[in-house]
């Protein structure tokens, strides 16, 4: 797994820019929700094979209506088709986006993470006599391990 470090750095102008840029796709999409997993679960799914059979679906309601009860709402369905068309790009989009943050995120923790532990081993071994002590200690709590209590 060869990737070359990430140098780079976000402006604080940047980020809030970016940030209301959110705010305002959020702004945008006033009619989403959120979910519990229990919620989730309970929903059927529709996945790129479902797509086919509900534009099917929709296409013999709208051509034979007569046979549907009165009771059931034509325009909703297709209300329902049209945002879920509408948003479907977007949901790729964003999770494409979700996706390398999150990356670049793991990546750039994991640099900064691999550099804190050489200036701790680095503090640790050369760093004695030097009034490092206590920042060493503190940092070496990071690494102490909690005891693990008796089964009673």
């Amino acid at each position: 797994m060869s990737r070359i470090p990430i140098s780079s750095t976000l402006s604080q102008t940047d980020r809030d820019a970016l940030l209301k840029a959110i705010a305002t796709i959020k702004e945008k999409l006033p009619f989403l929700i959120d979910l519990s997993n229990e919620e989730r679960k309970a929903l059927p799914k529709m996945g790129d094979k479902s797509r086919a059979f509900v534009s099917k679906a929709l296409e013999v309601a709208t051509q034979n209506p007569e046979f549907l009860p009165r009771s059931f709402d034509l325009e909703e369905m297709r209300k329902d088709v049209q945002l879920f068309e509408a948003l479907y790009p977007l949901l790729l989009s964003l999770t494409q986006l979700q996706e390398l943050v999150d990356n670049t995120c793991l990546a750039v923790g994991s640099e900064a993470y691999a550099a804190a532990l050489q200036v701790y081993n680095y503090a640790k071994s050369s760093g004695q006599g030097s009034g490092l002590n206590a920042v060493v200690d503190q940092m070496g709590q990071r690494f102490a391990r909690q005891s693990r209590k008796s089964k009673s």
